[in-house]
């Protein structure tokens, strides 16, 4: 508590808004649009790799959160004081950081499975300003941002192993699969089977409801996972090329679809099941599903796809960067 009563008495406007927002990347919108980005767009080995780190790493995070149950620290220390608006985002117990975890997870993936050394420095540099915002908003303390980047980096480079390439990824993605699925559904018997006696105040009630609502989330995407790998592995086989527009065509109608399923159907489904936890499981397996299964049948077209005017547009600027390029050579 020391080290986050040192950063309250140097807050400034500045630093609230800068930290403020820089903490959003850790969150669950942006890992989507990372993974997925990566997965439609840039490298789909990639793509798996942060997807099932960042799922598997969700899993553990939240399990240790309901094992632990430690207090945030304003909770911990009445008289400290958090950055107001940030209150609103950390639900749940403080140990370990989600947040943390998350931008670990995806940001370590993509450091460590590219060589280029500024890819390096960028991913290092989003970890630890993440990290960092954690501590300087007040919603975590010390140990539970190590703690996060600690399981975060063994998990990038466990899983590392299996991604290096297609072989390693033939070989034990199976493995990887059922054993994901498993764990996830060995947490949500854990949160589940937990009596509520022992959750005496109604923070403790709220937070053991957070983490049901989480196992039901992280199971539904898992076993979206299990359905798309091996459709993708033996029957869709998409490719990730495509002109730059395309690109940007494809991921954002895509990530749009993606967002409009994970808002657009909380109300039907929960109105269809009556059980918000069966309906968060179903909601987040249609997400995988669509954005694993469903859209990649679009891909084709979109490869094929050309627009004149901007075909035009992207041959003129490469004739300019050429000759930059000869002017300052």
């Amino acid at each position: 508590m020391e080290f986050l009563r040192f950063l309250e008495s140097i807050r400034t406007g500045i630093g609230d808004f800068f930290f403020a927002t820089v903490t959003h990347m850790g969150e669950e919108v942006f890992f989507l649009a990372i993974a997925i980005l990566f997965y439609w767009c840039i490298s789909k080995r990639q793509g798996y790799y942060i997807l099932i780190t960042g799922v598997v790493g969700s899993v553990i995070n939240q399990w240790l959160k309901i094992l632990c149950r430690i207090p945030r620290p304003w909770i911990l220390d009445p008289n400290f004081k958090p950055v107001g608006d940030a209150v609103a985002e950390a639900t749940g117990y403080s140990f370990p950081s989600g947040h943390t975890q998350n931008i670990a997870g995806t940001w370590g993936c993509i450091g460590r499975y590219n060589k280029q050394k500024w890819v390096k420095i960028l991913s290092v540099s989003i970890i630890l300003l993440v990290a960092f915002s954690r501590m300087y908003l007040g919603v975590h303390t010390p140990l539970d941002v190590t703690v996060s980047l600690g399981v975060a980096a063994a998990l990038v480079f466990a899983f590392h192993f299996v991604f290096r390439t297609e072989e390693s990824v033939n070989k034990y993605m199976f493995w990887v699969m059922i054993g994901s699925v498993v764990f996830s559904i060995g947490f949500i018997i854990y949160t589940f089977l937990l009596p509520e006696s022992g959750f005496t105040t109604e923070a403790d009630l709220a937070n053991l409801l957070s983490a049901k609502k989480n196992a039901a989330t992280l199971t539904g995407c898992l076993f979206g996972l299990g359905l798309v790998y091996p459709l993708d592995r033996y029957v869709i086989k998409f490719d990730t090329k495509g002109r730059w527009y395309s690109q940007a065509i494809k991921f954002i109608v895509g990530i749009a679809v993606v967002l409009l399923i994970k808002e657009g159907t909380r109300a039907p489904l929960e109105f269809v099941f009556g059980n918000d936890y069966v309906a968060r499981a179903v909601r987040y397996f249609l997400i995988v599903a669509f954005a694993g299964g469903l859209w990649p049948l679009t891909f084709k077209f979109f490869e094929k796809l050309r627009v004149e005017k901007l075909e035009k547009f992207t041959e003129w600027l490469l004739s300019k960067f050429k000759k930059e390029k000869a002017v300052s050579e």
